[in-house]
C-alpha cells in the first residue's frame, strides 16, 4: 500500500491526515481543493498500532514536508495530529484539528446518544451490533463492519450532505483489523487523561473547526483544549455535522476558513 499521495506542487507544506483510524483516502477531496495553492501531502496510515501511526506520520512530515508543515486532522487524524505536534513539536508549525474528538471520557455518553437519536430503530440496534462486533478480536470481516458503521454514521453525524459528495474520496480500502487495534489504544489514552495532557507540550497555534451538528460535542472539545494550549482558537460552523467538506450549507466557509489560515 503506498504510505503518501502528493497534490499539487513543491514546497510541500500542508498535510491532510485521515480519521477512522483505517479510513484512508477520506480527506482526498480537500487535498485536491487546496491544490491549486499549496503543494500537499496525504499520508495513508498503514500501521496498526498508535505508536507506529504516530512515528509513521512523524517519518513523512520529516522526509517529505516543507520545514513550515501545517497539519489539517480530521476526527482520528485530529488526534494523531495532536500527538505528533506533541511528541515532535519541531517538525508542525500550526495545526488544524476539524470534527475532533472529544478530549475527556464525560462526553462520550452525550456524542453516542445524539447519534442514536437520529437513527431509526432498526439502524440503532444495527449500530449496537456493528461497536459491539468491531470491538471483539474474535470476529473476521472487520472492513464489512467498518464500512456498515461508516453508512451509519453518515446518517446521524451528517447535517445537509451533498448527494453523493463522499464518493469524491479516493478510498484505499477501509481497515477494520487496524480500527480495532488503533482505537482500543486511543480510547485508553483518553480514559487516562493523557491525550490531553499532552497539549502542554504542543508549541504551535492550534485552530479547531467544528460543525454546529456534529454529534461529537463542541465543549468536549473547546474546554479541555482552551485549559492546556497557549495559543488556541475554536471556530463552530453552522449548519454543519462531522465532515464539514460534504455539508452543503458549510462547505464554503469550511474551504474559506483553511485557505485563512493557511495564507
Amino acid at each position: 500500500m503506498e504510505t503518501v499521495r502528493k497534490y499539487g506542487t513543491t514546497p510541500f507544506n500542508v498535510a491532510v491526515i485521515h480519521g477512522g483510524p483505517g479510513a484512508a483516502g477520506e480527506m482526498a477531496p480537500v487535498a485536491r481543493e487546496l491544490a491549486s495553492e499549496c503543494g500537499v501531502l496525504e499520508p495513508i496510515q498503514t500501521a496498526t498500532s498508535l505508536t507506529g501511526q504516530v512515528e509513521e506520520l512523524a517519518e513523512i512530515l520529516e522526509a517529505q514536508a516543507d520545514p513550515s508543515r501545517i497539519l489539517i486532522g480530521f476526527s482520528w487524524g485530529a488526534w494523531l495530529s495532536f500527538i505528533v505536534a506533541a511528541r515532535y513539536p519541531d517538525l508542525v508549525e500550526k495545526l488544524i484539528l476539524v470534527g475532533c474528538g472529544p478530549f475527556r471520557e464525560t462526553y462520550i455518553a452525550t456524542l453516542q446518544e445524539t447519534r442514536l437519536e437520529r437513527l431509526d430503530e432498526e439502524e440503532r440496534r444495527a449500530f449496537h451490533a456493528v461497536v459491539e462486533a468491531l470491538s471483539d478480536p474474535g470476529i473476521a470481516d472487520k472492513d464489512r463492519l467498518l464500512a456498515r458503521l461508516g453508512t451509519l454514521t453518515r446518517k446521524s453525524d451528517s447535517y445537509d450532505p451533498i448527494a453523493n459528495e463522499d464518493e469524491a474520496s479516493d478510498d484505499v480500502g477501509l481497515q477494520g483489523h487496524m480500527f480495532q487495534k488503533v482505537w482500543q489504544e486511543a480510547a485508553e489514552l483518553r480514559r487516562s487523561g493523557a491525550l490531553l495532557k499532552l497539549g502542554r507540550r504542543i508549541q504551535c497555534p492550534v485552530v479547531a473547526i467544528h460543525g454546529d451538528y456534529d454529534p461529537h460535542p463542541a465543549e468536549g472539545v473547546r474546554g479541555p483544549l482552551s485549559a492546556v494550549l497557549d495559543d488556541f482558537r475554536f471556530v463552530l460552523l453552522e449548519n454543519c455535522g462531522h465532515k464539514p467538506w460534504i455539508e452543503r450549507q458549510a462547505k464554503d466557509a469550511f474551504y474559506g476558513l483553511l485557505r485563512g489560515e493557511l495564507a
